[in-house]
């Protein structure tokens, strides 16, 4: 056994690129710190269907984020820092509360939280190309990612190695026993604990491949595996084929909790073609299994604790088309103005067909949805990188799967500004 260790280490060495490490090229703990903000103005409003009642929340957030350089040496030691403050402007008592807005969490009396503080602080220490860090960390990973997609960020504590020693290769694990809540300052949401591990590997130019898995404590495991090819054509064209599967069991007590089955296995295959400033992209998405596709939440919520945005699945907008047995598919157009003379102007529209939902009323729920969103990013000047964000969406849920989803129109209008203090 040793001996079949010893080979698989030399094996490791011997791939190993002979390129510089990031440690020995520190500048120092000072000399490579940076200090960001990010300001962020967010309105969401869901005008539900069916007679339930509107949701809309209008906040405004600023998050600051601190992160030093390495101090110099075979081993470089680091602290990373952030603190957020957002500012409810509206979405008060009847308003507030949607699971899927959540800009604001309620306290006991039903008013949303007028404001909100939060502060983070992460100790990291540098090995070569190999980063070992705790604290407050917002994880980007295929098994748990922190949604960023509202006012403020959602935060989880804890320890993550990441690994970059051999080129093209990233290794990430980790283990985390806190999840904060986007829209709430406190550290009760439940999460016992979520260790993961896997690795992407740049295979060349034109494909990519990722492979990950997770434990839930108390929860599921889980398992990711993503692939990533693209093929040029001529200037300007090009063919991008993306896979994306999850495969998750359910402990049975959490099934039970959800009064669901334990299995799912969900995948999606999108082929975008990208032709000068057009993008036409068309995808296909599949559910199978005892249960729907399980992610984020909150577990004092009932939810997972992994992530918000933790569906890197093709079809996934206002509704994530992940029911039980569900089968979607997608045709998509984006446009890039810069070839039109509007540099920083984008749109992107989308429709979603689902069918084939299974509920406690039909084998045959169906769901659709128009998706259209419009961004513009000021390029230069004063306002550098100020972006504009509008996003519509029109969802419709068929009668016999309202426990699975809802219908509704749905509004987003952000205005972003990040910018570099130091």
């Amino acid at each position: 056994m040793k001996n079949k260790l010893s080979l698989i280490a030399l094996g490791l060495i011997a791939a190993t690129p002979a390129f510089a490490s990031q440690q020995s090229e520190s500048q120092g703990f000072v000399d490579d710190s940076h200090l960001d903000v990010f300001l962020r103005n967010a309105y969401i409003n869901r005008d539900y269907q069916d007679g339930l009642k509107d949701k809309a929340e209008w906040g405004q957030g600023i998050v600051a984020t601190f992160e030093s350089g390495f101090t110099q040496g075979v081993v470089g030691f680091g602290v990373d820092g952030i603190a957020q403050y957002g500012v409810r402007l509206d979405g008060g008592r009847g308003r507030s509360g949607a699971g899927g807005i959540d800009f604001f969490a309620q306290d006991n009396d039903g008013r949303a939280k007028s404001d909100l503080a939060k502060f983070g602080a992460t100790v990291k220490a540098r090995f070569s190309n190999t980063v070992l860090s705790y604290g407050t960390q917002r994880p980007a990973l295929p098994i748990l990612t922190a949604d960023d997609s509202r006012l403020l960020y959602e935060t989880y504590t804890g320890t993550l190695l990441t690994s970059k020693e051999i080129d093209g290769l990233e290794v990430n694990a980790g283990y985390f026993t806190d999840e904060q809540r986007k829209s709430d300052d406190s550290h009760n949401s439940g999460l016992e604990s979520i260790s993961f591990g896997g690795a992407s590997y740049q295979f060349n130019d034109q494909f990519s491949g990722a492979i990950y898995a997770s434990h839930i404590e108390d929860v599921m495991n889980k398992q990711y595996l993503g692939l990533n090819y693209k093929q040029p054509f001529s200037t300007g064209q090009q063919l991008v084929l993306d896979f994306n599967g999850y495969n998750s069991r359910l402990t049975p007590g959490y099934a039970e909790s959800l009064d669901t089955g334990r299995s799912n296995s969900i995948w999606s295959l999108a082929a975008s073609y990208i032709w000068d400033i057009h993008t036409f992209k068309i995808a296909y998405q599949q559910s199978s299994g005892s249960t729907g596709y399980n992610y984020g939440g909150y577990r004092n919520q009932g939810g997972v604790g992994d992530g918000g945005n933790t569906i890197w699945l093709a079809n996934s907008y206002w509704s994530d088309f992940n029911g039980e047995d569900e089968r979607s598919w997608q045709a998509s157009y984006g446009l890039d103005f810069a070839g039109l003379g509007l540099p920083g102007l984008s749109w992107t529209t989308a429709y979603v067909r689902g069918d084939n939902i299974k509920t406690s009323q039909t084998s045959n729920g169906k769901e659709h949805e128009w998706f259209n969103q419009v961004q513009y990013q000021v390029q230069d000047g004063v306002a550098k990188d100020l972006k504009f964000k509008v996003r519509y969406s029109v969802l419709r849920v068929s009668n016999n799967a309202s426990d699975y989803n809802v219908s509704g129109n749905e509004v987003r209008v952000y205005v972003e500004y990040p910018f570099n203090v130091f």
